[in-house]
């Protein structure tokens, strides 16, 4: 089921009369069987977008449509609609049994179809040996999944998570996401999964829109947006550790940070704001002399802080190289330096 926003905006108004633009003429197509990360900040429009996809908001202008049938005017429950909350929204006093057929119940459907469309669910998920206990026994990745059953089991055509992975800890957020994208690419539902993690965004999206203050920043797969971001929000917010953002300048072709010479970059002379990411350095004789204040080493991972001039930034090396080493040098491929308008924001395309 292919879902289009046209122009959607949502304005709430206080009772000072005061506006807020949660969303802001947003244009989107999210093509039908795919699985879209909405992902940004807090407060940038993400849940406010989802729940008026879910009929839960009404816009204050705009369309949503469904495939061809525009549902802007629609209830929630006439949409066809799963939706699953963070805080999974499980019936303590049922059994998981119950909470997965209590949506059939509602609809009236057949008892031996229920029965037969909750072992179904039950079998998607992983959970059909715990339909008899209650959500208080299960792990919280368990009643996150009786959740997604209960939302695929009455057979929508949207599936709708609004940070479904808050509540987990490290190890069964991975899990679940997992979980999650194998459910989807079984199901073919189409899918839209709001989170303020990217990393989340990232691994599981087949797509992920980056929303910032009610307005698209950017829309595409995953690793394009992280490899070519349209402006320095994204790229900021994109990225751990997060992406170096200097100050330099281009002087004929040539890349000048604190007035040292860095690296060629084929662009119009004038001041930018230079991006580079953390793992793009490597330790090289012929890169640029830097000086080294700090060393985290984090699992398999060692970070390095240094300084450029009075600039400090942050690189990706393998530990062996910074050991003990208080001056080394830095190399980085020019196509992995992005130049980005001081004033504007936006990414200058280099030659």
């Amino acid at each position: 089921m292919e879902i289009v926003l046209n122009r959607l905006t949502k304005v709430f108004v206080t009772k000072n009369k005061q506006e807020t633009r949660a969303v802001d003429n947003l244009d989107i197509v999210i093509p039908s069987g795919k699985l879209v990360g909405l992902l940004g900040p807090s407060g940038c429009g993400k849940t406010t977008t989802l729940f008026m996809i879910a009929g839960l908001h009404k816009p204050t202008s705009g369309r949503i449509l469904f495939g061809n049938e525009d549902v802007t005017k629609l209830t929630a429950d006439k949409r066809g609609i799963g939706l699953v909350f963070q805080n999974y929204a499980l019936y303590p006093h049922m059994t998981v049994r119950q909470n997965i057929m209590f949506p059939l119940e509602n609809l009236k459907v057949d008892y031996d179809e229920a029965v037969a469309r909750v072992h179904e669910m039950a079998k998607l998920v992983g959970i059909e040996d715990q339909l008899d206990k209650k959500p208080g026994e299960l792990s919280g990745g368990q009643q996150q999944r009786v959740a997604i059953a209960r939302a695929l089991v009455k057979k929508p055509r949207v599936l709708l998570l609004d940070e479904p992975l808050s509540n987990l800890d490290a190890r069964l957020r991975l899990q679940t996401r997992e979980e999650i994208k194998r459910i989807q690419r079984e199901t073919g539902i189409t899918t839209i999964f709001v989170t303020h993690d990217q990393e989340e965004a990232m691994s599981i999206s087949d797509e992920i829109v980056v929303m910032e203050k009610g307005v698209l920043q950017q829309r595409d797969k995953p690793q394009e947006v992280y490899y070519n971001p349209e402006n320095l929000f994204v790229a900021k917010f994109l990225g751990s550790p997060a992406i170096n953002v200097l100050r330099g300048e281009i002087k004929q072709n040539k890349l000048y940070i604190n007035g040292e010479y860095f690296a060629d970059k084929k662009a119009k002379d004038g001041q930018y704001e230079v991006g580079m990411r953390p793992e793009n350095f490597k330790v090289s004789e012929s890169g640029v002399s830097v000086k080294v204040v700090d060393v985290d080493i984090i699992g398999r991972d060692t970070i390095i802080r240094f300084q450029l001039g009075d600039q400090t930034a942050r690189a990706l090396v393998d530990s062996e190289t910074v050991e003990s080493i208080k001056n080394i040098k830095l190399a980085i491929k020019d196509e992995k330096i992005l130049l980005f308008d001081i004033e504007t924001g936006k990414v200058v395309k280099t030659k």
